[in-house]
């Protein structure tokens, strides 16, 4: 497959007359190559990763995974409070208010607490 070119050969006769060989263009890009799905954010996979942490672990570990990986990857600290309020409100699906809330401990400020607050009232 060419994929840096526009023309693609679809059919060559191999008797030697030109007639019945046929090029169509064609755009490679579009027609081609599949589309590709879009590199997801690593925020996005973070989130998801750690949401599929809280069905088995508990908030505590989670919210440690979570710090970790801030620590890590300084680029993530901008996004760290919406994935803790995300953790939050999870948490409180999962454990009930309560529960949720004595997990609650300063990861991306108080962003976690703020999540249990919001699925709580």
């Amino acid at each position: 497959m060419v994929l840096s070119g526009t023309l693609a050969v679809t059919r060559v006769n191999w008797t030697g007359s030109p007639a019945d060989s046929v090029l169509a263009a064609s755009d490679v890009t579009s027609a081609a190559v599949p589309a590709r799905t879009a590199a997801r954010a690593p925020e996005d996979v973070l989130r998801e990763q750690l949401m599929s942490e809280l069905q088995d672990k508990d908030p505590g570990a989670v919210l440690t995974h979570l710090q970790r990986a801030v620590n890590g990857r300084p680029s993530l600290a901008r996004h760290c409070s919406s994935i803790a309020r995300a953790l939050g409100t999870a948490a409180v699906r999962i454990y009930g208010a309560s529960r949720a809330q004595s997990y609650a401990r300063p990861v991306c400020d108080t962003s976690f607490a703020t999540g249990v607050l919001a699925a709580h009232s």
